[in-house]
């Protein structure tokens, strides 16, 4: 038996990284779980690597009507949802007297937007049950989870577009916690410090991703990798096992009496240990 058992789970960008750590994590306890990313491939080949039961939902969740597809992935192959973690995202860095329009609205898109239509094309399948266990006296929690960062809480130089989108992921969480509670629709941000994935290793020529056609860059110079591993008092950064372990609390029975609230995941990092 898993805490986890019979629960359906919607982990956005969960082919690679945190997503996918956090997709073999709650499939490890029981849940099913949609797993998405923009590469249809990728996402096949991990779902049939996650062992538990998956599907696969492949698309760009910035474009309009497509969260409303992935939503509806779930209820095809399950009929219900009970679990959502919008984890999917990247970076665009340079300084703000240098950033594009393009860039900054892109940000925004992918960490605020994105989650927000997700949410909204979910809420009769989360809250019109919970209308009915209300009804009857039951309670029952349902999970959202929305992955943040220390960039957002914090800020952090060179990246006002991403810290402008995780900064208002926690705006999106409290208001949704506010609104939703009533329905014991847990609502929470997980705010990551340094994760060792993608969007943190060397900045080298073939860690890039591809959108629209177009390549993008990933990754940080090996010079602030290193004077970051100083600023952690556990002496180094987290792997995504480590961080899909405070998303899991979140979407666990664990965590019901959690709420509105984020949970920084950073090793000590003093800009994660101020908010």
């Amino acid at each position: 038996m898993g805490v986890l058992d019979d629960k359906v789970a919607i982990v956005t960008g969960s082919a690679r990284g945190i997503g996918r750590a956090t997709a073999e994590l709650l499939c490890e306890h029981g849940a099913k779980v949609v797993v998405n990313d923009l590469d249809k491939d990728v996402a096949e080949e991990a779902s049939g690597q996650i062992q538990g039961e998956t599907t696969v939902f492949a698309g760009d969740l910035t474009k309009e009507g497509v969260p409303d597809k992935l939503v509806q992935t779930a209820i095809d192959a399950w009929g219900k949802i009970d679990i959502i973690v919008n984890n999917a995202g990247y970076t665009l860095d340079a300084p703000l007297h240098k950033m594009s329009d393009d860039w900054w609205q892109r940000m925004l898109d992918i960490h605020v937007t994105a989650p927000f239509r997700i949410i909204r094309a979910a809420a009769p399948h989360l809250r019109e049950p919970a209308k009915k266990e209300r009804e009857e006296g039951r309670e029952v929690f349902r999970k959202i989870v929305n992955v943040s960062s220390t960039s957002g809480t914090m800020g952090n130089a060179g990246q006002a577009n991403y810290s402008a989108g995780k900064n208002a992921v926690v705006g999106l969480t409290k208001t949704l916690a506010k609104e939703w509670g009533q329905f014991k629709i847990n609502v929470n941000a997980v705010a990551f410090g340094f994760i060792d994935t993608r969007l943190t290793q060397s900045k080298v020529e073939d860690n890039v991703m591809e959108i629209d056609g177009e390549k993008v860059q990933l990754g940080i110079p090996d010079q602030i990798r290193g004077m970051s591993q100083m600023l952690i008092p556990l002496g180094r950064s987290a792997t995504p096992q480590e961080a899909a372990g405070g998303i899991f609390f979140l979407c666990s029975p664990w965590s019901n009496y959690v709420h509105g609230q984020v949970l920084n995941v950073t090793g000590g990092l003093f800009a994660g240990m101020t908010t």
